[in-house]
């Protein structure tokens, strides 16, 4: 391989490497320290966003933790991990890739839904204003069924890529029913 090749190459996977080292990082920064063993008896906190809607029929976006872990073995001896589980009466996995400049029309989700971002971002405009950018490390709970139109003709949210690359979505719809004014509810 000539020097340029080689050169270019180098770039090519440094820079690689550099962002899967910013993902890994900020997955680490929103779990806790990665000193943290989970021998230290100390429950970590997982920040996620939660779009939901007020008795008003008004969108919101809140951020907040998921922090009831247990500390235990998935599957013995398999050493024990943090887990919180969240309960859900079946689900449906989606993976999506929103094009580059993608923007969808105001809409509510289809049912509620974790939206993770797996590279690329995305943002969400709730019908309060917030409107919050999300990459990789950051997770959402959709679940703005039930709003009432407002005065702009808004219902739900609104919602598109962001950048210069497409936003890879992984969905996990819940057939659980939408909870009115419950910011939060997964505490």
């Amino acid at each position: 391989m000539n020097l340029f090749l080689r050169h270019r190459t180098c770039d090519f996977v440094t820079s690689h490497a550099r962002k899967t080292f910013a993902i890994i990082g900020s997955l680490f920064t929103a779990c806790g320290p990665f000193s943290q063993r989970a021998d230290a008896k100390q429950s970590p906190t997982v920040p996620y966003w939660h779009m939901w809607t007020d008795r008003s029929g008004v969108s919101h976006i809140t951020r907040f933790g998921v922090h009831q872990f247990t500390l235990k073995s998935m599957n013995p001896p398999a050493d024990p991990q943090w887990q919180d589980r969240l309960k859900a009466d079946g689900a449906t996995v989606i993976i999506t890739v929103q094009p580059v400049g993608w923007k969808g029309s105001w809409h509510e989700d289809p049912k509620p839904q974790w939206i993770i971002p797996l590279s690329g971002r995305w943002f969400v405009q709730t019908m309060d204003g917030h409107r919050v950018e999300m990459g990789p490390g950051e997770i959402c709970f959709g679940e703005d069924q039930n709003t009432k139109t407002d005065a702009h003709g808004h219902k739900g949210h609104y919602s598109g890529t962001v950048g210069n690359q497409p936003a890879k979505l992984m969905v996990i719809q819940l057939k659980s029913k939408p909870t009115i004014n419950q910011p939060g509810h997964f505490k």
